[in-house]
């Protein structure tokens, strides 16, 4: 069983270490996270990291089925080996949002027919945007995962 998140600012984007093979990597990534964004740097980094090795070999659905107790959370960005691994310490984030849920056909029968994207890759410097914009419901998963896929190495650059 993994350890509850507390203290997690609902602001804050969360990212989750779950690879602890190389400290060099996740010192690279956990800078890059930490710095500036927006067009000019004008914004500051608020990110809650979970660097616990109680999270270690965690996969995408344990960490997912750990977060969703947290309402405030749209979005969680896990640092695995592909991101340890990855010229651009490429993270996953992943759809909080339960498949679970009942939908009501009337109303969402065209999400029920097709499922939009669980997860995609993302570079550090474009989590800010991509947690700020889906947690004022700005934007939606699956147009992030559409920007992701465009390009070349399947990762999100910062907009």
């Amino acid at each position: 069983m993994l350890p509850e998140i507390v203290g997690r600012d609902e602001f804050a984007a969360l990212i989750i270490r779950t690879d602890y093979n190389d400290e060099s990597a996740w010192h690279a990534v956990a800078t890059g996270l930490t710095q500036p964004w927006g067009e000019n740097g004008e914004f500051a980094a608020h990110v809650h990291l979970i660097d616990d090795p109680a999270w270690a070999d965690a996969t995408p659905d344990d960490v997912l089925t750990a977060v969703r107790r947290d309402e405030d959370l749209s979005v969680v960005f896990i640092a695995d080996r592909v991101t340890m691994h990855s010229a651009d310490c490429a993270l996953l984030a992943c759809d909080v949002w339960s498949e679970d849920e009942d939908l009501d056909p009337m109303y969402y029968q065209d999400l029920i027919d097709s499922q939009p994207p669980r997860e995609f890759r993302t570079a550090p410097a474009a989590v800010h945007g991509v947690h700020a914009n889906l947690s004022i419901a700005n934007m939606d998963f699956g147009e992030f995962a559409e920007e992701a896929s465009a390009d070349p190495e399947g990762v999100l650059r910062p907009l």
